[in-house]
């Protein structure tokens, strides 16, 4: 039996910088400065991206919706795709900041979700920029009833900690709109915090291995400051792994916060009692212990197993086979490989598919 597969972190991007700024980026922001795709500071030894995921002229890897839809859907099982579009990260303008999120949202709606032969397998995650609430409102007012829109994404790469209230206002329209909100690590160093407490890493290496933690910064703090108990639905998707970091730190966390939740009235309830229902995670090839006779009881472990989607992080390097360890129950199999995200974004998955 073939289990259905959507694969929840699809990455896509302009052809150029040309093609952003000609066809996308109004003035007076399509003449600014603002840093290109590769411009960040870890770049992976061997390249950023797979092979062959460029399009026929040599576009932009992930920029060819015919090269993507058979890739994933033809080659690779893939039932459907949540594309995140990839921006630039925080920039010191927040209105330019705005514009580029603009641009690339009306690029993912026009070339993608209504795309005449692949737009119904594909759902859509329009960017907002968190240093600009108003701006971020206006791109929810637009897009929010697209059929094809199933959540906001955000960078990793903020400058507060995304509990703090001067974000609430921007949490409050996405659980209003329905839509779940998607951190992701972007390209484009911006003027982004540095990835780890301490500063920069010294190698590509140690950046991929730590940037994950900041997932859990964040998530903690939403968690301390009430964000959850104030908007009981409100959804976060943490979309580029760490989900095996969850347990030991919710564990740490649940046993610090016990004799002081007086400390927090406004979250009165255990740290972890806030997962279900609020919190996701999006598990790429490098998360978890692979395929050993364990994986099952540890997936279980804080309730992953309610909580993890499969993303293969096309067309990056790391871009990953679906691999279930075989440790796994069947009802663990298929809410990793679509139910989760089925039952997350709203997504009806073909009769025919679900009983390959």
């Amino acid at each position: 039996m073939t289990t259905p597969v959507i694969d929840a972190s699809v990455h896509v991007f302009f052809g150029s910088s040309k093609d952003l700024r000609r066809n996308f980026l109004r003035e007076p922001f399509s003449s600014r400065g603002f840093p290109d795709y590769e411009m960040d500071w870890y770049g992976a030894p061997g390249g950023e991206y797979a092979e062959g995921t460029e399009g026929p002229d040599g576009q932009y890897p992930g920029s060819d919706p015919d090269v993507v839809a058979r890739h994933l859907f033809a080659e690779r099982g893939v039932d459907v795709a949540v594309l995140h579009p990839m921006t630039r990260g925080i920039m010191p303008d927040r209105h330019l900041g705005t514009a580029i999120a603009a641009a690339h949202n009306e690029m993912l709606v026009t070339r993608w979700l209504e795309h005449p032969e692949h737009g119904e397998r594909f759902r859509g995650t329009i960017r907002v920029n968190p240093d600009d609430v108003t701006g971020s409102l206006r791109e929810i007012a637009k897009y929010a009833d697209h059929p094809r829109v199933v959540q906001l994404g955000i960078p990793l790469q903020s400058r507060e900690l995304y509990g703090k209230p001067q974000y609430w206002p921007l949490w409050e329209a996405a659980a209003a709109a329905g839509l779940p909100v998607a951190v992701h690590l972007e390209t484009g160093e911006g003027i982004a915090a540095p990835p780890t407490p301490n500063g920069h890493t010294l190698t590509y290496e140690h950046f991929h291995a730590f940037m994950g933690l900041n997932y859990l910064y964040h998530l903690m703090n939403m968690i301390a400051e009430g964000v959850f108990e104030r908007l009981p639905s409100l959804k976060f998707v943490f979309a580029d792994g760490a989900g095996d970091m969850l347990t030991p730190f919710m564990w740490r966390m649940d046993c610090f916060g016990r004799p002081h939740l007086e400390q927090t009235p406004w979250a009165p309830k255990m740290p972890s009692d806030y997962l279900p229902e609020h919190v996701y995670f999006v598990q790429n090839g490098f998360d978890g212990p692979g395929d050993v006779d364990f994986a099952g009881e540890w997936f279980g472990f804080t309730g992953k197993e309610d909580m993890v989607m499969y993303g293969s992080s096309y067309p990056h390097w790391h871009l990953n086979e679906l691999s279930v360890p075989r440790a796994f129950t069947a009802e663990q199999r298929d809410r990793l490989c679509w139910r989760n995200a089925a039952e997350l974004y709203g997504i009806d998955v073909p009769a025919a598919s679900v009983a390959r």
